[in-house]
């Protein structure tokens, strides 16, 4: 990865649902959180930038750091579930900079992974065993949309891998499922992990559940379903959660496979954070570890929580003061001055 024009560095974790802004005034220190904030709040990206500066009266950015919840592949990108497209020549220009690199978010939060360590200090809970080796990571996380990341280490380096695979078909493999499958709404026309393992999709699993046992459904929001669940108020909602922990343990588990994820597979994001009880108690793991013929394999594999309230940020952080042990994908934008 490139190393940033200069210090301070603006880094920014722009989800579908919210938008962190924070500075980082040098690489040896803490970031500095300026700002989160609903993308719906502002027409665009610059508009969402100059109100989080707004407030800030430290030295003037030189660089910016900015991941976002889409695919990059160049230098103006797309929110996969908000409005905005990222530019990274226009915020380069319009707040003065000399060089702007954009990254996946997820990205961004496996490049957190060696700072968290397997620590419940750091940011994270252990679910499931001991990590008893190093290995290759996993980082995914259901919030608005689904991301996830891979992170393995060569050498004195840190390869990074994003990818689309909140995207990828999700299939029914049990009787139950096949009973349920069909009553899911599919809004782009597809049943994909992200469909069912994000925040929308928690809410299309409730109604799936609903239409199936001929209930009205009374939720509407992910915010709902979660709080009448872990109250115990909605016996359907509590029962979906259980459903929903359960595929997203098959989920994880299969992007354990692939990445041969021995270091461990983290779930990230601020529903998993909200049911980490539930997570705990359901069938999580039993699912993550049911991969015939690598059951062993996956027994032995750790699952964690990351409890961290900005991992996407520590990541950004890392890659602005370390940017030459990771080696990723990133867009960038120059200026002509520098």
């Amino acid at each position: 990865m490139a190393v940033p024009a200069g210090f301070p560095v603006l880094l920014a974790d722009i989800g579908g649902t919210f938008a962190r802004f924070s500075i980082l005034a040098d690489p040896g220190g803490p970031f500095h959180l300026l700002a989160k904030d609903l993308t719906t709040a502002h027409p665009n990206v610059s508009s969402a930038i100059a109100s989080a500066l707004d407030n800030y009266a430290g030295a003037k950015a030189v660089s910016a750091l900015l991941a976002l919840a889409g695919r990059v592949s160049g230098s103006v990108a797309h929110l996969t579930n908000a409005g905005w497209t990222v530019d990274a020549q226009t915020i380069g220009r319009e707040l003065g900079l000399k060089h702007v690199m954009l990254v996946n978010d997820y990205s961004a939060a496996a490049a957190a992974l060696p700072t968290l360590g397997n620590k419940p200090e750091t940011g994270l809970l252990r679910i499931g065993p001991e990590l008893k080796g190093e290995g290759p990571q996993v980082i995914l996380g259901p919030g608005t949309g689904l991301g996830a990341a891979g992170i393995s280490r060569f050498g004195q380096r840190m390869l990074i891998q994003s990818t689309e695979a909140g995207h990828i078909d999700f299939g029914a493999i049990s009787t139950e499922e096949l009973e349920l499958w069909p009553m899911i709404e599919r809004p782009r026309g597809r049943l994909s992990a992200e469909t069912l393992l994000s925040g929308p999709g928690l809410v299309r699993l409730y109604r799936a559940v609903a239409r199936q046992r001929k209930i009205r459904p009374d939720l509407e929001t992910p915010s709902e379903v979660v709080e009448t669940g872990l109250s115990g108020k909605n016996p359907l909602a509590t029962e979906v959660m259980q459903l929903f922990a359960r595929l997203l343990g098959r989920f994880a588990g299969d992007l354990g496979l692939v990445f041969g994820a021995t270091g461990g597979v983290f779930i990230a994001g601020g529903i998993a954070l909200r049911m980490a009880d539930v997570l705990a108690r359901s069938e999580f793991r039993t699912a993550f570890e049911s991969k015939s013929p690598f059951e062993a394999v996956m027994g032995d594999t750790p699952t964690f929580l990351v409890t961290h309230p900005e991992p996407v940020l520590v990541g950004l952080a890392t890659l602005a003061a370390q940017p030459r042990r990771f080696m990723l994908h990133a867009a960038h934008w120059r200026s002509r001055a520098v």
